[in-house]
């Protein structure tokens, strides 16, 4: 059986919680969805889709990991057998990020003329643009690809590959997006399809750089990477490995708190720091390496 946790709180501490859920339940590939409800009390709501047995009860170990305080209340929802991610996605509102806007297919009539638009459909990978990690890398994007004009794109880590669309249908570049998650490839190479970049995106199952199409194309002009702080800090020293003299660096799933370590790593490793984009508790990082 399938059930929903869920709670509800402001942005700040809405966004910090889905941070340390994610975590916490990142072993089991737990879908997890951070939806505004109170727009005009900025109240968002974090859910996770995790497995229970019957009478099984796994709130308190969802209360934990969000780690707000007893005073918040944990819901609880028994799902029917039913397509649960896509009801999720008719809720949300296209997202605009620089001349992004991402959006489900309910959304298409929404899309300005002038935009990029990049449809996510439901799947079992991550990334629908809705997260502060998302689009503050989309808005680096927006700006380094067009100012920069990279050939050699890496998006590591590339969940629904929202990041590697996004380069293709700016600049019509080739892009390589790996993930580590199986699931995510098959999801990623779908919506690469689905938006029209096939012959620009090619997807492949890596373990951060380990990977013969890594090694491949590299150097790389443009390394996007929206993870988690503690892997962009081990793999600090193999971006530099694979990134040719003066290439961008977007890093993404790092938390306020984690931004100075973040950056001292990649300083260590001859990145300099451009600059900082902060969502809520999220910040997305723009890094250059300097001339070899």
């Amino acid at each position: 059986m399938q059930v929903r946790y869920f709670l509800s709180a402001p942005r700040h501490a809405a966004d910090s919680a889905y941070a340390r859920i994610e975590a916490a339940f990142e072993e089991e590939g737990a879908p997890l969805s951070l939806v505004e409800i109170d727009e005009a009390k900025g109240i968002w709501e974090v859910s996770a889709y995790v497995d229970a047995g019957d009478g099984e009860d796994r709130s308190a170990e969802y209360a934990a990991a969000a780690g707000l305080g007893p005073d918040v209340a944990i819901g609880r929802e028994d799902l029917p057998d039913q397509d649960w991610m896509a009801s999720v996605l008719a809720g949300l509102k296209p997202v605009r990020a620089g001349r992004f806007v991402v959006h489900g297919a309910h959304d298409r009539a929404n899309v300005g003329a002038h935009e990029l638009a990049i449809e996510i459909e439901a799947g079992m990978a991550f990334g629908t643009g809705h997260h502060g990690t998302t689009a503050g890398c989309l808005t680096l994007i927006d700006d380094v690809v067009r100012l920069r004009r990279p050939r050699q794109v890496l998006d590591l880590g590339t969940g629904s590959a929202v990041l590697a669309i996004a380069v293709a249908k700016l600049a019509r570049l080739d892009v390589l997006a790996t993930d580590i998650d199986p699931v995510a490839v098959k999801v990623a190479a779908e919506n690469v399809r689905a938006n029209g970049v096939a012959a620009r995106v090619e997807t492949a199952q890596a373990t951060g750089f380990a990977s013969p199409q890594v090694r491949r194309r590299a150097p790389y002009d443009l390394i996007v990477a929206n993870i988690l702080a503690g892997p962009l800090i081990s793999l600090s020293g193999e971006f530099r490995r694979h990134a040719a003299p003066r290439a961008d660096v977007i890093l993404s799933g790092i938390l306020t708190g984690q931004a100075a370590a973040v950056r001292a790593a990649f300083r260590a490793q001859g990145f300099v720091h451009c600059r900082t984009l902060v969502r809520g508790e999220w910040v997305a990082l723009h890094l250059r390496r300097m001339a070899a």
